[in-house]
């Protein structure tokens, strides 16, 4: 009965100012609610009805994977940090004096990882285009202006930056016009992302004002949608009042001749437990549409071999592609939530050995870095020397695509940037000391 209630009624934001009645059903006290809402003025908090009433294990928590999955933790910041601003809000500080103080543990905390600002930003005519980026030549990702919030945010998310509220930290646009014609000057993109945020958050109307002029472009053969809805607000495709012509929509991106490929993201096996969900997913293939899945392996929330199975077979069964398993990006409270590396292989190398051919597609642990999305192979020996080998799935420069290197082993490293090379004095991604050294003459 509840969850036909769930699926029938009206989607029901929770924010910071809900925060603290929220945590009393988690059974913190006093103080722990005040850390928890220091917390909350550096990182986001967003969630739903559904996520509170269907998803979360109240019994658990706050040790509930799905309780941790959205509400902030404590100990998510340094501790120094934390008093400090649960004294500003213990004393009722105005915001323009609790708001600077915010801000400088954000600036600590890589707001754009991997080269966002830096790298990834393309220029038309010698500007900048404001809510694309174009790190690998046949992909652009595309963030609408209004599609850059959730209808709940994950604790680790590594586009924290976009739902502060900062616009210097922000990437979006609603030029769709301009984002056609960088398209059409670069004839080597074949597929675009669209990202956010979340792209399902936008109703029918303001999507279609996004989708349908890209239909025009014969160069792309794939549209992709980077959306966390089918775990958190299934009802955007069962009983929304748009729901419908949401899936007509689909099924004119399908008609067109564009794979439309959903990148669906579920953190846990229990986000598939709904009826909500199995009706929402056959719903969008019934549009022609595929549903791919991607997560990040998350300390506390999902770091099991039998989680990752789990979740990957009952995928496979409703319909949907496992693709990725991400390792937790180097921004925001990544310390608190980081596996390492090493740990990392051996969770996707043992889930990955209890399942079939067909969940076989998923590719992992991944790290989506500055030169590309570097995979951890494995561990071995080589010459006597214990290394990780490694590979780029996708590469800034292509041709890097796929050539295995190797790294010194570090239990210890989380990242890539943690990494030494080995049997080398550079990574293949990094320049020869002697370019880099010309490279820097020429500027000066």
């Amino acid at each position: 009965m509840i969850l036909n209630q769930a699926g029938t009624r009206r989607f029901r934001a929770y924010t910071s100012k809900h925060l603290d009645d929220l945590l009393l059903r988690a059974g913190l006290d006093d103080d722990e609610r005040l850390k928890v809402r220091a917390v909350a003025t550096v990182l986001p908090f967003r969630t739903n009805a559904y996520v509170v009433d269907e998803l979360i294990d109240w019994s658990a928590a706050p040790d509930d994977p799905l309780y941790r999955l959205v509400f902030p933790q404590a100990d998510m910041l340094p501790a120094a940090d934390v008093a400090r601003l649960a004294d500003l809000l213990k004393a009722e500080a105005p915001p323009a004096e609790l708001l600077p103080e915010a801000n400088r543990v954000r600036a600590r905390l890589n707001p754009h990882p991997a080269g966002q600002m830096e790298l990834n930003v393309p220029r038309l005519d010698d500007e900048p285009v404001p809510g694309l980026q174009h790190k690998y030549p046949e992909t652009v990702l595309i963030f609408p202006k209004q599609g850059q919030t959730c209808h709940a945010y994950c604790t680790y998310c590594f586009r924290w930056a976009q739902f502060v509220g900062d616009a210097d930290l922000k990437f979006a646009s609603d030029d769709v016009d301009q984002m056609v014609r960088y398209i059409r000057r670069h004839p080597e993109v074949t597929s675009v992302l669209i990202t956010g945020g979340d792209a399902m958050i936008m109703g029918e109307p303001v999507l279609r004002r996004y989708l349908e002029p890209l239909l025009a472009l014969d160069q792309l053969e794939s549209i992709r949608i980077g959306t966390k809805s089918l775990a958190y607000w299934p009802q955007r495709f069962t009983t929304d009042p748009d729901a419908d012509s949401t899936l007509e929509l689909f099924e004119r991106v399908v008609a067109a001749g564009k794979n439309l490929a959903f990148m669906a993201h579920f953190t846990h096996p229990r986000e598939l437990e709904p009826p909500l969900v199995e009706a929402a997913v056959r719903r969008i293939l019934g549009t022609g549409a595929t549903i791919r899945t991607q997560a990040p392996l998350i300390r506390s929330i999902n770091d099991d071999p039998a989680l990752w199975s789990a979740m990957w077979r009952r995928q496979l069964r409703m319909g949907m592609i496992p693709y990725y398993m991400f390792v937790e990006r180097d921004t925001g409270p990544q310390d608190y939530f980081a596996v390492p590396l090493a740990r990392a292989h051996e969770v996707f190398r043992d889930a990955y050995a209890s399942v079939s051919g067909l969940c076989r597609t998923v590719r992992g642990p991944s790290m989506s870095a500055t030169p590309g999305k570097v995979c951890v192979d494995g561990v071995t020996e080589i010459a006597g020397q214990r290394v990780f080998v490694l590979h780029l799935i996708q590469a800034r420069d292509p041709s890097l695509v796929g050539r295995p290197f190797f790294a010194h082993y570090d239990p210890t490293a989380v990242w890539l940037g943690d990494l030494r090379p080995a049997f080398a004095d550079r990574f293949p991604f990094e320049p020869a000391v002697e370019a880099a050294a010309e490279e820097a003459l020429m500027a000066v």
